[in-house]
């Protein structure tokens, strides 16, 4: 089983720079996570072919703001309470999740009773992305407030990666605007779906090139990738 095509894009794609940086993210860490794995906020499993585990559980919230057709939850809870005993995992997975949470601590505090002690949490939150699932996304994340909060929470980190340059996350978001709003004019016309297929392409191949040739800079991005350790 291989990774679906959205999540693993090919330069056509309107999120290939996201996505192609979370995937290549969660691959390198994936064999990190071992036993018997939480998918918190699984959707739908995008990464499970990742993963050698014992057992793979997926966990999600009832949003009225997501469309849960044709995914592959294996548990719903209520927001509050993960509903497994203390220390039953030993590892969780909680891949853009982070920014739909209103009260982080309270599930951070929930993640660390569910994991066993020195189980390992993979996360992975956007920084630079637009409001997605209204009116159910509540924050975006720096890398300084994310190891605060796994520091305030018992955990320890093991290493962390910001995913898209500066100009790679320019680019996407041109990419994003074109796809959302010039996108849906181009389709009404014979071809046009190719048309825009081929010019977000060519916006892609452009970002690439800049990323290439200019300095590279970090302090504007696409994502954060965490893995940290229960201590």
């Amino acid at each position: 089983m291989n990774v679906n095509s959205d999540f693993l894009p090919k330069i056509i794609h309107p999120f290939y720079f996201i996505r192609s940086g979370l995937y290549s993210g969660i691959k390198k860490r994936s064999k990190q996570l071992t036993g018997v794995l939480l998918d918190f906020g699984c959707g739908q499993k995008p990464y499970l072919p990742l993963f050698e585990v014992d057992r793979y559980i997926g966990l999600d919230y009832e949003n009225p703001g997501h469309n849960h057709k044709n995914e592959n939850i294996d548990v719903f809870y209520d927001g509050k309470n993960i509903p497994f005993s203390d220390g039953y995992f030993d590892s969780v997975l909680c891949s853009e999740v982070f920014e739909h949470l209103f009260d982080i601590d309270n599930t951070l505090q929930e993640i660390h009773r569910v994991l066993k002690n020195g189980g390992k949490l993979l996360i992975t939150c956007p920084f630079v992305w637009n409001e997605h699932e209204i009116p159910h996304d509540y924050a975006r994340y720096t890398v300084f407030a994310l190891k605060h909060l796994f520091s305030k929470h018992g955990f320890q980190v093991i290493d962390f990666e910001k995913t898209g340059s500066f100009v790679r996350a320019i680019t996407q978001m041109r990419v994003l605007y074109f796809y959302y709003n010039i996108t849906p004019i181009l389709v009404k016309f014979p071809g046009g779906k190719y048309l825009s297929r081929l010019l977000i392409a060519f916006l892609n191949s452009c970002g690439l090139c800049k990323d290439f040739l200019l300095p590279e800079r970090y302090d504007l991005y696409l994502s954060n990738i965490f893995l940290v350790e229960k201590l």
